[in-house]
């Protein structure tokens, strides 16, 4: 029985080689990776070189260039997976609906004896189901994980870069096709980003989009007006130079939001 490890942290690394010395010294260590390229690039080589793949993987769900689901989106592995993670019991409620097994940060000696031992009972391949309940457990994993929205912005002013917090932002909006941001302080910065993008990286729950051209806070609407075309007039805080209009089929959503 081998086994290929797919961990970015050294400490994590030594430790898992560690104890699996000690409780199944007849498995192999066959290769260890700390990234999604390197897997796929791992597993591609392994395959060329004549030899099936590992029965076992140890997959960290955070690496140093994504979440390691993208490697079951570039080949078709066929080894029994093993998650590792750092992430809590709640989160990992997801896991336990499909039958796939998981070690949590810091690996603790009986519970990889369990894994194992599970692993025993198995055949050594996993069966349509066991893949398909991989792809499950993405749609699963990015439902219960936590989100982390974007914190702050880096930006240029004059010969100057500064650090923007989200927290002092009042709104972004376009302008003849750039994005840009105004401060609760008044000031007007360019940010290298679309509206699109924005809203991906954006806590929904601080920023709501009120049409294609513009994104508020709570604190930046200093006033409400029926506007005709059953929309609604902002009026800002700091004030904008054009309309800030929240569109026909966002006004409902628009006064929930408010109302948080």
């Amino acid at each position: 029985m081998n086994a290929l490890i797919v961990e970015d942290e050294d400490l994590s690394v030594r430790r898992l080689k560690k104890m699996l010395n000690e409780v199944a010294p007849a498995l192999v260590i066959a290769g260890i990776t700390d990234s999604i390229e390197q897997t796929v690039e791992w597993i591609t080589q392994n395959r060329k070189a004549g030899n099936a793949d590992p029965n076992l993987v140890f997959l960290d769900i955070e690496l140093s260039d994504g979440q390691s689901f993208e490697i079951f989106n570039r080949v078709d592995l066929s080894s029994t997976i093993i998650f590792t993670t750092s992430y809590d019991e709640y989160a990992l409620q997801a896991f336990k609906l499909n039958s796939i097994d998981y070690l949590l940060k810091p690996v603790h000696r009986e519970d990889l004896q369990r894994s194992l031992q599970k692993y025993e009972k198995m055949t050594g391949q996993p069966s349509n189901d066991s893949l398909e309940g991989i792809r499950k457990l993405l749609e699963d994993f990015k439902k219960a994980a936590p989100v982390e929205y974007r914190q702050r912005f880096l930006v240029k002013q004059g010969q100057k870069m500064l650090s923007i917090e989200v927290g002092e932002i009042a709104y972004f909006f376009t302008d003849d096709r750039y994005s840009f941001f105004m401060t609760d302080s008044n000031q007007k910065m360019l940010v290298d980003y679309t509206l699109d993008e924005l809203a991906e990286v954006l806590d929904p729950a601080r920023f709501f989009r009120i049409n294609r051209g513009m994104m508020v806070t709570h604190k930046s609407v200093e006033k409400i007006d029926p506007y005709f075309g059953n929309r609604l007039a902002l009026a800002l805080r700091p004030a904008h130079h054009k309309e800030a209009l929240v569109s026909r089929e966002k006004v409902s959503d628009f006064k929930l939001w408010m109302g948080k």
